[in-house]
């Protein structure tokens, strides 16, 4: 082993560290890793920043867009209808329609903006049939993950693993090459969750007034200043129970009118506050503060223009690894976040210091106008309804077309599908199905960052000669028993890694490795390449492996034994599934 192959394998076990405790968001693990390669000389420069400019970058790129074009022109939101009638004679049949939606939309667009739209309508669906949505929301987030698996365009993953092999000076995957094997998966699992699934799935019935179910009325109270607290007179920020026992004030009112808690706001006495305290404070609050708590007969009732409402947080938000207090959440959203469910816990107090994460559910409290904003925000999954402002019905049809000139230009080769892709976000705007702010903003550049980040490691693996050493020892241990083997081993290794870290950047380390082992078993690539991306491509044992997994992880009020619970049996049949088959569709 030489110094840079020991390098480049050190960086390699650090970025599957850190993508693991999660310590840094995963393109700045990438732009970690990037700059190492290129200030340690494993890189060149060109070779370094050859990666955002990969096409499968680019590719994935425009999909966001065009995916983004279905959305706001109303494409989904019609579908969505459709299941809503059916379901108000059915629940069972508007539920497996509605997964197999999901698992047609996702191969074609962001399965990540499929799930985003059909959470709202399982929460409805299961709250009118008088069902736990724990029941659904699962099987939501794995049927978008069947469907992802059907086309090269369904999901990142499989573009990734075609530009890495593109890239290797070998034929790019098919556009519906993925189909017939896919196709299986996607029967296979919803025979799976429709009979075994279901019995697995846990049953956890949601409150249906969020107040209640985050037991806010132990939080929430109102006080009045009385004469001797030290706070009359001081504008609200610099009143002492604000600073030294953290309590939040939400309203003032006083001569029976409603005043905004602005920081610069003069307290006065006989002013009554809604204020959120816990109740081991309530006593300081009388005793040392002077403020008289209300019996709850006495509260006044909530502004009409003010509403409750949960959220989730998005994979790909800006928020992710900020606190409230970072983030200035409130004088930015013009929100009050009055409880947080942070993966299996419920949190009321100090929920100020912590660090949000994707699938994180935040109880706010906003005027009607901000929740709006609010709702299409990218940063946020609105889950009480799903939009504010009307969609673009009449480019419906429109987005549609140009969205299947896209696949029809790329499979059939007319254009490489980068340029097929961009031809088609581009047509989005100049059509006005999007505006060109909302085409900037429905792509994930941290994604972009990642892979460009991450795609220089592959570089190093091969350039290095790191990737080479790698293959020489999996041969040492399996190389006898046959490329069989080796294929079953891959996928299992791929799937692994998948559970734990970024499906992406599993997909970017795993693909030039497969095509390593190809060459040193003297097969063809081609079987071991699709290994990695049905692997990478199909998470269901954890709720970070997958992003769609994480989105469904709060609402459904699921712990992380639930995922491994339903998906572990799901990830073994796939594997076994995949290690038959893969070689029959495409051989050694």
């Amino acid at each position: 082993m030489t110094l840079e192959i020991g390098l480049t394998l050190g960086l390699l076990v650090a970025a599957i560290a850190l993508f693991i405790s999660n310590r840094f968001p995963p393109e700045v693990v990438a732009l970690i890793l990037l700059v190492t390669l290129l200030m340690g000389g494993l890189v060149s420069p060109e070779q370094g920043l050859k990666g955002f400019s990969n096409p499968a970058v680019v590719t994935i790129a425009g999909m966001f867009v065009l995916s983004e074009g279905l959305r706001r022109t109303g494409v989904i939101e019609q579908i969505v209808r459709l299941l809503e009638r059916i379901g108000r004679r059915s629940l069972w049949l508007a539920m497996v329609l509605l997964l197999l939606g999901a698992a047609a939309l996702s191969a074609f667009m962001n399965n990540t903006a499929v799930v985003a739209l059909l959470i709202p309508v399982v929460l409805n669906l299961a709250q009118s049939a008088n069902q736990s949505p724990s029941r659904w929301l699962i099987p939501l987030s794995y049927a978008s993950m069947f469907g992802g698996v059907c086309t090269l365009i369904g999901t990142s993953t499989n573009l990734l693993v075609s530009g890495v092999a593109e890239q290797r000076g070998l034929t790019p995957l098919g556009m519906f090459e993925f189909a017939p094997l896919g196709l299986i998966f996607t029967g296979v699992g919803m025979l799976y969750l429709l009979t075994i699934g279901m019995r697995l799935l846990p049953d956890r019935r949601a409150q249906a007034d969020p107040a209640q179910a985050y037991q806010l009325g132990r939080y929430l109270m109102e006080v009045v200043v009385s004469e001797e607290a030290k706070s009359a007179g001081n504008p609200l920020m610099e009143a002492d129970f604000v600073r030294e026992l953290g309590v939040e004030v939400l309203d003032i009112w006083r001569n029976g009118i409603r005043l905004l808690p602005l920081p610069d706001r003069l307290i006065q006495a006989g002013d009554v506050l809604r204020v959120r305290c816990p109740l081991d404070k309530l006593e300081a609050l009388q005793t040392r503060y002077g403020l008289t708590p209300l019996p709850a007969a006495q509260f006044h009732e909530e502004p009409e223009d003010y509403l409750l409402a949960e959220v989730v947080i998005t994979p790909n938000a800006s928020l992710i690894g900020k606190s409230l207090k970072q983030a200035r959440f409130r004088n930015r959203f013009g929100a009050t976040v009055l409880a947080l469910r942070h993966r299996q816990e419920t949190l009321l107090e100090q929920i100020a210091e912590v660090p949000l994460q994707a699938g994180d559910t935040l109880l706010i409290r906003a005027p009607r106008e901000r929740l709006a904003e609010i709702a299409q925000n990218p940063d946020f999954l609105l889950i009480s309804q799903r939009a504010f402002s009307p969609a673009r019905t009449g480019q419906a049809l429109l987005a549609s077309a140009i969205m299947a000139g896209v696949i029809v230009v790329a499979s059939l080769g007319w254009q490489p599908t980068a340029v097929a892709a961009l031809a088609g976000a581009l047509l989005m705007v100049l059509t006005r199905c999007l505006t060109p702010e909302e085409a900037v903003q429905a792509v994930d550049w941290r994604l972009m960052v990642m892979l460009g980040g991450m795609l220089a490691l592959g570089t190093a693996m091969e350039t290095t000669g790191a990737a080479r050493w790698l293959t020489t020892q999996i041969m040492h241990t399996l190389g006898g028993l046959g490329p069989y083997v080796v294929l079953a081993a891959l996928y299992l290794l791929t799937s692994l890694l998948t559970a734990v870290m970024s499906n992406n950047a599993t997909a970017v380390l795993m693909a030039p490795l497969a095509i390593e082992v190809a060459s040193t078993l003297g097969v063809d690539a081609r079987p071991f390449l699709f290994a990695v991306a049905y692997a990478a491509s199909s998470d269901f044992m954890t709720p970070v492996g997958y992003q769609t997994n994480t989105m469904v992880f709060g609402v459904g009020q699921y712990e992380f034994r639930d995922f491994l619970r339903v998906g572990a049996p799901l990830n073994l049949l796939f594997w076994l599934l995949a290690s038959l088959l893969i070689p029959y569709f495409w051989k050694f």
